[in-house]
């Protein structure tokens, strides 16, 4: 585990509810994680906020100018704005002065930022972004990649996100040999499209993982996988319906609570089992996704992220610090680039 503060840069500029939301969950983060952070964006509106909250904290501040709006062209963006709060973000860790990114803005922005300034880990050729769901088994998720770095990806990828996700899982999720399925439409190897196929193909020969097969959509949330792969198009619908439905059933209980002192009395004895629940189910618990693959820790949160959520990013950045992700992702692979260069 790290012996030393983590620094956390986060874009204070980016999403629905930035910068005010940013702000309150950055505070709430600093003042219960241990952690320091530092906001990119426009000082004057982020001083503002911090002396609406009454904090005690003064969070330091990195001036930037203008953000990636999420109707701009992400790479022609961030060359046009060299200063924009995700630029300024990224740069931080770049220089040494934070040690993970979080943010909430422009998501493709977010990944081009990392890939410009950050660079690719050796032997990826994309990076994935990681989403941890929980399953139908109480103290088990499961981890899917990509949900939305890659609309269009080849089996290598795949295998790439696996073999990330593999590790992930080992390190941060404290699983010991990840069981990795493939998201298709049957059980069966024969079953899919030409990239399922192809993928199927080279999951099954890789020495790097545990793979038991094809994920049906109804299995994604069993239990039974621990990692599941498939490309960002897919993997981002999947998730947004997921998240979706743990706010239809949250919805739902708080409508089939009984009115009236009966409701409140159910509420009250009930109180500790909605929360669990709600920490299962509600994506705001989990903050966001790891991007995996760029030579740094990027926190993508969801453009709708309230303070909550940027609290629980900055918890999600400050573990995979701690259980030193980057360097033994970059072990990993330079262990078997070494491997392939002596087999050839």
């Amino acid at each position: 585990m790290g012996s030393t503060q983590a620094r956390i840069a986060i874009d204070a500029m980016g999403g629905d509810y930035a910068p005010d939301e940013i702000v309150a969950g950055a505070l709430r983060a600093e003042a219960e994680l241990g952690v320091k952070v530092l906001l990119t964006g426009d000082p004057q509106q982020i001083e503002a906020l911090m002396k609406q909250h009454n904090s005690s904290l003064q969070l330091e501040i990195v001036p930037a100018e203008g953000l990636i709006e999420m109707h701009e062209e992400p790479l022609s963006a961030l060359r046009r704005k060299p200063k924009a709060s995700i630029n300024v973000a990224m740069d931080l860790v770049k220089q040494g002065r934070a040690d993970a990114v979080v943010s909430a803005g422009h998501s493709g922005a977010a990944m081009a930022s990392a890939l410009l300034r950050l660079g690719r880990l050796p032997g990826i050729d994309r990076p994935a972004i990681g989403a941890v769901l929980p399953t139908m088994l109480a103290d088990k998720s499961v981890l899917i990649l990509d949900v939305g770095a890659n609309v269009d990806c080849r089996p290598k990828f795949l295998e790439q996100f696996a073999v990330m996700g593999t590790a992930y899982s080992q390190y941060v999720l404290g699983i010991e040999n990840p069981k990795v399925g493939l998201l298709n439409i049957g059980e069966e190897p024969t079953k899919g499209n030409e990239l399922a196929l192809r993928t199927h193909q080279l999951l099954e020969q890789s020495p790097d993982i545990e793979f038991i097969g094809n994920a049906e959509g109804r299995d994604v949330l069993s239990g039974r996988f621990d990692v599941v792969v498939c490309d960002g198009f897919v993997g981002n619908i999947l998730l947004k319906f997921a998240e979706a439905m743990g706010e239809v059933l949250l919805q739902i209980l708080r409508e089939e609570l009984p009115q009236g002192w009966r409701g409140w009395l159910g509420a009250a004895l009930l109180k500790p089992n909605l929360r669990r629940i709600k920490q299962r189910i509600d994506h705001a618990e989990h903050g966001g996704g790891l991007l995996l693959g760029v030579n740094g820790i990027c926190i993508i949160s969801h453009g709708s992220s309230q303070a909550p959520s940027i609290f629980n990013a900055v918890r999600l950045a400050k573990e995979a610090i701690d259980h030193q992700v980057l360097s033994r992702l970059q072990a990993k692979y330079q262990t078997t680039e070494a491997t392939a260069t002596d087999g050839e």
